[in-house]
């Protein structure tokens, strides 16, 4: 057990509790609750009295980073730790990474998005990457239960709020930079200074696995490291040479070093391609065998919300988390490659976030879908109307729907279903809740349409193995 805690509430017999000045909660309210608990010191930034030892600092949060790194560090970074940034890809490729780890026997744990997964634990997580003393808990429990290796997400956010401070890792990995999260960063170059601050992170002779085809790559390849670069172009080091998709699965050809690959995977489009590719090139840096990969390949599958295919109204449901431009054009037009009818686009954005991509994503998904039905996402405090507004105002043409109901749109899409038609229902992916206002309600995309099904078709969801 780590011995420091910042909630009250969990405090245990014998921990120390540390005082954070929060946005909304002060640490310092609630030392009497933490002692009650059985803290055995405090530490704050405040003259306060109470019965236990006081240790008083100018920053509590800068204390307890450096009490994190300087004790528990060094035990941590014996785990075999791999982490992946980038704006899109970072789940599917963590969690085909995780799967296939495990099915190779190697106890590993999943730190992301998604949330804390190792043996049969399954548990969320409120953020992609934790707050430092989450995470520091998290791999600890990870190393305590036997775990030998972790693959965890690393967003941009946690980079610079220095959340994964004291950690090194043994192979880190570069998906791709596309518009996303400018209402924190502001500009695109401090959104890529963020994403390069991972390196820093890198132990001596690690791995850096990169998406070659990204122009930002280059940024991330240091000339003193070890790189993996993955993609279609030349400069790859493992190419793909040649793709055959179906609605749920692709035939894939790479080069591995000149050395001619072919393997079958349960992914579908050419992003899922870069995403299998980063996984196998982590998997690759950390020592794993390429026959290995090959073999267990066929075991593992997309994370639930990613591109999860649906069959429905003798047509197909996708649910997909795309969120951000780059993810909504190219899940359609993956989507477009393999299509035999036509592609109906249920999409919306988010509130209380980035404004800027909304007109972009919404001439996206309709120049390049038959049909759109534009809904809500998650509007958070948000009036709803700004922000279908936003989405809606640069289209000339105005043969879309909107349907703020959530619900109701997915409906409507299933029920504009012909045979062989597409459903793409985007934005929201694994969640099973909806934000409107400070309230999260119960809404799950999934639990939509199989809810449909169950009172309109005898079709069913294609079946999938539990890995986790």
């Amino acid at each position: 057990m780590i011995k420091y805690e910042t909630d009250s509430r969990k405090v245990k017999e014998g921990q120390t509790f540390v005082a954070i000045t929060g946005h909304t909660v002060d640490g310092h309210n609630y030392i009497d609750k933490a002692v009650q608990n059985g803290a055995a010191a405090v530490v704050v930034e405040k003259d306060v009295e109470t019965t236990v030892p006081v240790i008083k600092v100018d920053d509590t949060k800068e204390f307890l980073k450096n009490a994190l790194v300087n004790e528990y560090s060094q035990d941590i970074n014996d785990l075999v730790l791999m982490g992946v940034t980038g704006t899109n890809g970072k789940t599917t490729t963590c969690y085909l990474t995780y799967q296939m780890l495990r099915e190779l026997g190697i106890k590993a744990a999943y730190i992301g998005t998604i949330g804390f997964y190792y043996g049969d634990v399954k548990r969320e997580l409120p953020n992609t990457t934790p707050d430092i003393l989450s995470l520091y808990n998290l791999l600890h429990e990870a190393k305590e239960n036997g775990c030998t290796h972790v693959i965890m997400e690393v967003s941009s956010h946690s980079l610079c709020e220095g959340r994964i401070a004291g950690l090194t890792f043994d192979s880190v990995a570069f998906t791709n930079l596309t518009q996303d999260h400018l209402d924190f960063h502001k500009t695109m170059d401090n959104y890529l200074k963020a994403k390069l601050l991972i390196l820093n992170y890198l132990k001596d002779g690690g791995y850096i696995v990169a998406n070659a085809d990204d122009e930002h790559s280059k940024y991330f390849v240091k000339d003193n490291a070890n790189k993996v670069l993955i993609g279609y172009g030349e400069d790859a080091d493992i190419k793909v040479t040649g793709t055959k998709f179906t609605p749920s699965s692709t035939d894939l050809k790479f080069t591995e070093y000149g050395e001619d690959k072919e393997v079958n995977n349960n992914l579908t489009s050419k992003f899922n391609v870069y995403n299998y590719l980063t996984c196998y090139g982590i998997l690759r840096s950390i020592g794993i065998d390429s026959e290995d990969i090959k073999r267990v390949t066929p075991n593992v599958y997309p994370p639930n919300g990613r591109c999860e295919i649906i069959h429905v109204n003798d047509g197909y449901a996708v649910i997909d988390y795309a969120h951000t431009p780059d993810a909504v054009e190219k899940i359609i037009s993956a989507m477009n490659e393999i299509k035999e009818g036509r592609i109906i686009t249920v999409i919306g954005c988010g509130g209380d976030r980035d404004p800027m991509k909304r007109p972009i994503m919404g001439n996206i998904a309709y120049n390049n879908s038959d049909h759109v039905i534009f809904t809500n996402d998650n509007p958070r405090t948000e009036n709803p109307v700004t922000i279908m507004y936003d989405i809606t105002k640069e289209l000339t043409q105005t043969d879309y729907d909107i349907e703020y109901d959530r619900t109701k749109a997915i409906e409507m899409g299933i029920e504009m279903l012909q045979p062989n038609d597409i459903l793409l229902i985007l934005g929201k992916g694994h969640e099973d809740y909806q934000i409107i206002g400070h309230e999260k309600i119960h809404l799950d995309d999934h639990e939509i349409v199989n809810n449909w099904i169950k009172k309109h078709s005898k079709t069913h969801v294609i079946e999938k193995k539990d890995n986790v």
